[in-house]
């Protein structure tokens, strides 16, 4: 074990770890990055199949990004966003709303994907105060959900790890069943359904609308949930739900936003355009810490009023707008206007759907989904029965550990296996990650 592998132990905190059996299982030490290539201190390199939790888009040190970072450096780093604005905040506002769906309108900046999420469902709920319906304090959300750490976050997320030492915190709402399609909560087979299960949404909607401030969903993937893929003609229909019964649709697009489903952002597959968009991780090209909530000028101008009024939306960071952060941004937006970078997950999108069979008959794994740069395989016990496999199974383990040996990072997520590829990826790339990864998984 080396020196600062030693430190790491000694001195580190890290996130959803027992650090307890840390010590037997020390983390990598990771010291360069190039391309879709992460680089450990003895030279052995691992594709970044997870795009380094999600937010890698365009390959490490993407030369486009770090040439904007440096320029920015020579002259802003940082200012606060209270009453003073700068050139880089207002060109990406300018051009996320030229490339959001018609109808958003307004740029509220944070730090992460939480706080993403936190400032949409703050802004809902003081909307409809400010709307005079301050009973419409409710939120809907899915039963297999995650939508960040912080406590409103959790409070529309479904029970898990993540959130069962924090119930005590959170706020009730509505939950309703995913839409699982392997695990279909009201009995139709996969790929022969008429989503019915979205009338599972409307039961409550017709309920408690009243009370209901905003429903909230990953467009198309319920990621964290298990990389759930469902088809777009539920989101869509909760977007018209939404509309029908008057209560806001947030769309957590955090982790599926700029290009990750075969589309700049996922909900265009369905034609919706949301009351709020919550944007982070892909946003800066995954290279610094940014989020983004876009929201509709109705909803902006039902917060005016005079100076001091309590209508103002009383929430900030001291990040808010980081012009680094900002002239990143706009630098990878640059890369996908220049460089056929949707183009590219098309091709990836096409291969991955016809290579993904060479894992069909794998006795372990029950069901293989796909989108965009996204595979999971679901493994259980039995694949008649869909008897899970646990999620702490040293089957699980043993992939993981072979992964590496075979320059992959299966980072597993509960019993699901699963490749989350940067948009660059080469088709030549792909086929050596899925052949590798087949070898993990033998």
């Amino acid at each position: 074990m080396t020196d600062l592998i030693q430190k790491d132990l000694t001195y580190n905190w890290h996130p959803y770890t027992q650090m307890s059996v840390q010590q037997a299982n020390p983390p990598l030490l990771i010291e360069k990055a190039s391309g879709i290539k992460l680089y450990d201190v003895s030279g052995q390199w691992y594709y970044d199949t997870i795009s380094s939790w999600w937010c890698n888009i365009h390959g490490h040190l993407h030369p486009r990004i770090v040439n904007a970072i440096k320029q920015q450096l020579n002259t802003l780093d940082h200012t606060l966003f209270a009453g003073i604005t700068h050139k880089t905040a207002i060109e990406l506002s300018e051009r996320l709303i030229s490339i959001t769906p018609d109808g958003l309108q307004r740029v509220f900046y944070s730090d992460n994907g939480s706080t993403a999420v936190e400032v949409a469902l703050k802004m809902s709920l003081q909307y409809w105060r400010n709307s005079d319906r301050p009973e419409k304090t409710k939120f809907i959300s899915f039963d297999r959900a995650y939508h960040g750490d912080m406590v409103g976050c959790m409070s529309v997320s479904g029970e898990s790890d993540f959130t069962s030492a924090f119930t005590s915190l959170m706020f009730t709402g509505y939950k309703v069943p995913s839409p699982y399609c392997y695990r279909c909560p009201i009995g139709q087979k996969k790929d022969e359904c008429a989503i019915e299960c979205v009338s599972l949404l409307e039961d409550v909607l017709r309920e408690h609308a009243d009370a209901i401030a905003a429903i909230i969903l990953e467009p198309l993937i319920l990621c964290a949930g298990g990389m759930l893929i469902y088809p777009a003609s539920y989101l869509a229909e909760a977007a018209r739900l939404s509309k029908k019964y008057h209560v806001h649709l947030i769309l957590d697009e955090v982790a599926v936003g700029f290009g990750r489903t075969g589309t700049m952002f996922a909900c265009e597959q369905a034609g919706v355009c949301p009351d709020f968009l919550c944007l982070s991780k892909g946003l800066t090209g995954g290279i610094l810490p940014l989020a983004a909530t876009l929201t509709t000028q109705d909803i902006f101008n039902a917060f005016l009023g005079p100076q001091g009024s309590e209508k103002t939306f009383y929430h900030g960071h001291t990040f808010t707008a980081n012009p680094i952060g900002c002239s990143a941004a706009l630098a990878s937006l640059d890369i996908f206007a220049e460089e056929g970078t949707l183009s590219n997950v098309q091709e990836i999108s096409c291969e991955l759907r016809k290579s993904i069979d060479m894992f069909k008959d794998h006795p372990l794994i029950g069901d293989i989904r796909t989108i965009g740069t996204v595979a999971a395989f679901e493994l259980v016990k039995n694949k008649k029965t869909k008897e899970l496999l646990p999620g702490h199974d040293n089957v699980i383990r043993k992939i993981y550990l072979k992964g590496l040996e075979n320059n992959v990072m299966l980072r597993p997520m509960g019993n699901v296996i699963y490749l989350f590829l940067p948009l660059v990826t080469t088709l030549e790339e792909l086929k050596d990650i899925l052949l590798k990864t087949k070898k993990s998984m033998a």
